[in-house]
């Protein structure tokens, strides 16, 4: 039934796309429950001024009011971000808020769904959900593995978030048949570092093959999406060690206080930059542009084939 639900596009949005030009989608959980008011708002326009910088049109996406939203003037972008009523929405909450009217900040795969309805191929973001720890006992698996694997766009992301099992999420996506790559890079990254420990299967280092890939693996109708695993600058990048042990304890007290599901990342994610007094958001905002200026030229190279 996609067609009852069409996405709204901005009138800068809807030309780009309209005229073959590069456009890149953001997602808005960062704006709406990633970050503290105002300083989400200045990441959001800071990330957007990124994309255009390298080229391409930014689409933040979002539900507002019951619509879903490609591209946010400046008026949606603040509701959403100082605006206590916004929900967190996954692509399985996506009808059930459309029908409430209500305002949702969009995870990687609501945006994705959004992206890929709206006819846009490439969505920056900071990390990708995955499988958690402890997730044989929890079942706790992010639906963005899922979409991943029916939805064809490509997620420029750096890495999963180090909160994860990354080797059970490298094997899921696997099973999922979900295209890994490493640009630039010949190891995974662990979002706030640039090393895992694990290995790409696959590496790529210019744009320009990275859209060759895209545009290859779409011919082949395998149907997923593909991640691109970008490592955080390296000026930017936190110590492995150190980090590797303020998420154990964050763990450990998440489930000391029986925190799950929906409410567990974003505990996490809080808990470490109280824990790092503050170099995880730092780290964060870093990683954040750096998706966005490589997935733009990405979006240049895809749009000139």
């Amino acid at each position: 039934m996609t067609d009852l639900f069409q996405p709204q596009l901005s009138e800068e949005v809807a030309d780009a796309i309209a005229g073959g030009q590069p456009v890149v989608a953001l997602e808005s959980t960062i704006i709406s429950h990633g970050m503290p008011y105002p300083e989400n708002l200045r990441v959001a326009r800071g990330v957007e001024a990124v994309v255009r910088e390298n080229g391409a049109v930014p689409a933040t996406i979002a539900v507002i009011d019951g619509v879903a939203h490609a591209g946010l003037g400046g008026d949606l972008l603040e509701r959403l971000g100082n605006d206590p009523s916004v929900v967190k929405a996954s692509s399985r909450d996506l009808a059930t808020v459309l029908v409430k009217k209500r305002s949702a900040g969009t995870t990687v795969s609501a945006t994705m769904r959004i992206a890929a309805l709206s006819g846009i191929k490439l969505f920056a973001t900071g990390g990708v959900g995955g499988v958690h720890r402890g997730a044989e006992q929890s079942f706790d698996i992010s639906a963005d593995l899922t979409e991943l694997s029916r939805t064809p766009v490509t997620v420029v992301c750096a890495g999963v978030k180090s909160i994860l099992d990354i080797p059970k999420t490298l094997e899921t996506l696997e099973t999922l048949r979900v295209p890994v790559i490493g640009y630039r890079t010949d190891e995974f990254p662990a979002f706030f570092t640039r090393e895992s420990g694990e290995p790409v299967d696959q590496r790529l280092d210019t744009p320009e093959e990275v859209a060759a890939a895209i545009r290859l693996h779409d011919s082949l109708g395998s149907g997923t999406g593909t991640m691109l695993a970008n490592p955080i600058p390296t000026d930017a990048s936190l110590d492995r060690g150190e980090i590797d042990h303020i998420i154990a304890d964050a763990v450990v007290e998440a489930d000391r206080k029986g925190i799950t599901r929906k409410a567990l990342t974003p505990f996490l994610l809080a808990r470490i930059n109280e824990l790092s007094e503050g170099r995880s958001l730092t780290a964060n905002i870093a990683l954040v542009r750096n998706n966005a200026a490589v997935a733009a030229r990405i979006a240049v190279a895809y749009a000139g084939l």
